[in-house]
């Protein structure tokens, strides 16, 4: 049985839980009480020591990071679709993972964390971050409608939930058309689930 240590209000949580619904995979989800610091207690820090959510239990398989864990499913449970044996779509693909785990970790995703959670960050500085990622990536999908080929894999994945939480953090991503389309694209996917606070059109 897989088991998910989640937190509802996280985008690399929901990563992860909208992975093992577009592969039909039955789960089941331990919530982890963040505020109240169970991310710190023993037990938890055994599966990360680093006292962060996601984290997988697939039947005893412990997968620590929402990047590892697209990597893991996709690789075990999603077959060609997911993971190509092809070495230039996985390093196309391993670049967007890195691209969700940096630019987008430290522009839109650390702006919504402050206007949302009160984390106190340099906004200057996220601000210029995800003005530059959100042109780059807009800018990609000028012409084609997934990240990495013919259709959605796990870079779009890895970097769609903190960008559809954008407003959140003051992001006005409408100005983004090609983001907008590609957000429209990933959600008439067959097994889409959304989270609160997600760019609805």
């Amino acid at each position: 049985m897989i088991t998910l240590y989640d937190m509802p209000l996280s985008g690399n949580c929901h990563k992860v839980r909208l992975l093992l619904s577009l592969l039909e995979l039955p789960y089941q989800i331990q919530a982890v009480d963040l505020r109240g610091g169970e991310q710190r207690s023993p037990d938890y820090l055994q599966r990360n020591p680093f006292g962060q959510v996601p984290v997988l239990d697939d039947d005893g398989l412990i997968i620590r990071d929402s990047q590892a864990i697209l990597v893991y499913l996709a690789k075990r449970y999603g077959g060609e679709t997911w993971w190509p044996d092809d070495a230039y779509p996985l390093a196309q693909i391993a670049s967007w993972l890195s691209t969700a785990a940096n630019e987008v970790a430290n522009g839109p995703a650390k702006l919504r964390v402050h206007l949302k959670f009160g984390s106190p960050i340099d906004t200057a500085v996220a601000g210029q971050t995800a003005d530059k990622v959100l042109g780059i990536i807009d800018r990609h999908l000028q012409s084609r409608d997934w990240l990495v080929g013919d259709s959605i894999s796990i870079a779009d994945i890895a970097v769609y939930p903190y960008l559809a939480l954008a407003p959140e953090g003051g992001i006005v991503i409408g100005a983004y058309a090609n983001i907008v389309a590609w957000f429209q694209r990933i959600r008439a996917v067959p097994g889409y689930v959304t989270m609160p606070g997600m760019w609805q059109a």
